[in-house]
């Protein structure tokens, strides 16, 4: 029988990560582009406390397996707060090669430790969605937290006749830095044509803009009460590589949604030079975000909400949505 206890892995733009613990002997593990783009390993040291687990690996493949899991959980969600929550992971080899697919289900079960380590708050299981279309994607669970602390998620996934359970502590923290579900929309003025003479590419870089998407601010759909869609994403300057496949499937979307206002926001400060967009950076040689950015709290990029004519929040995807989730929140929001 085996145990395994991994720590998290951080979005590469998660500076406020939630802290977390990971096992003793182990490394923290830095994915590169959250395993969206190749699975670049950076170590990071640090000791730790161990995590209680059961056996993880069982069934006829389990004795001629190697030590340790073959299937690791990476988080790669920037922050998991208390209500209800998207939980996103993907799912790697010993080797740090993604292998999240959909032949290989997963459920995954929550400890809140302060209660219990062996009995869970509940069980879900796991939706794959394809990044990009059989190349990568990551897996998503609709949970719910009743409150702040470290908690344990541990995942069961079965291929191959070996199945196998790990388990990675992390933490629920008491708010979210965005503006949760149910929450009032802040009003952000956003770029527009009208602000560049109706040049797009002087607010975007997107490659093949959809000029509608900037055609109306965010400040004004709230006060227009416009229900609306508003998108976080740069193309050209995306920390997690997955800006520009999940901007083209809000595009795609929007064109079955007619009667509702679509917003494209660049979430770095840019400046139009030679002809394109390039960014301002810090002292340091980093991104910075803008006024709007930082308003709406992003941790990382990209990030969808969708606000009903009330200004009223009804979704909040980050990194990667379902066509599913994002036309149960556009519904809920024109209703």
């Amino acid at each position: 029988m085996r145990e395994s206890g991994y720590p998290v892995a951080m979005h590469p733009l998660a500076t406020r990560r939630r802290s977390v613990t990971p096992r003793a002997g182990r490394t923290i593990v830095a994915l590169v582009g959250a395993l969206l783009v190749a699975i670049a390993v950076a170590g990071c040291g640090g000791a730790a406390t161990p995590v209680p687990s059961g056996p993880a690996a069982t069934g006829p493949a389990a004795s001629g397996a190697a030590s340790g899991p073959t299937r690791i959980p990476i988080l790669v969600d920037t922050q998991d707060p208390v209500g209800q929550t998207r939980f996103l992971f993907a799912m790697a080899d010993q080797k740090n090669n993604p292998i999240g697919a959909p032949d290989l289900p997963v459920t995954v079960a929550f400890y809140d430790t302060a209660k219990s380590t062996t009995v869970p708050t509940g069980t879900y299981p796991a939706t794959f969605v394809w990044a990009i279309t059989g190349e990568r994607g990551i897996y998503v669970v609709n949970a719910a937290f009743a409150e702040a602390g470290d908690w344990i998620a541990e995942f069961q996934s079965t291929k191959d006749g070996l199945s196998e359970r790990t388990r990675v502590q992390f933490q629920v923290s008491a708010t979210s830095s965005t503006p949760a579900v149910g929450s009032k929309a802040p009003s952000t003025p956003t770029p527009t044509l009208a602000d560049v003479g109706g040049d797009v590419h002087q607010i975007s870089t997107d490659q093949n803009p959809e000029p509608s998407f900037y055609e109306v601010s965010e400040s004004d759909a709230l006060a227009q009460h416009k229900p609306f869609v508003l998108v976080f994403a740069t193309p050209a300057f995306c920390q997690s590589r997955q800006c520009g496949p999940t901007l083209d499937a809000v595009k795609a979307f929007a064109r079955t949604e007619p009667g509702v206002t679509f917003i494209n926001v660049e979430p770095y400060k840019l400046q139009y030079t030679n002809g394109s967009l390039q960014p301002v950076f810090d002292a340091n040689g980093n991104l910075q975000p803008t006024d709007v950015t930082n308003t709406w709290g992003l941790l990382s990029e990209p990030w969808i909400f969708v606000v009903d004519k009330d200004g009223t929040v009804r979704g909040s995807f980050s990194l990667i949505f379902t066509t599913d989730e994002l036309k149960a929140a556009v519904t809920a929001a024109t209703q």
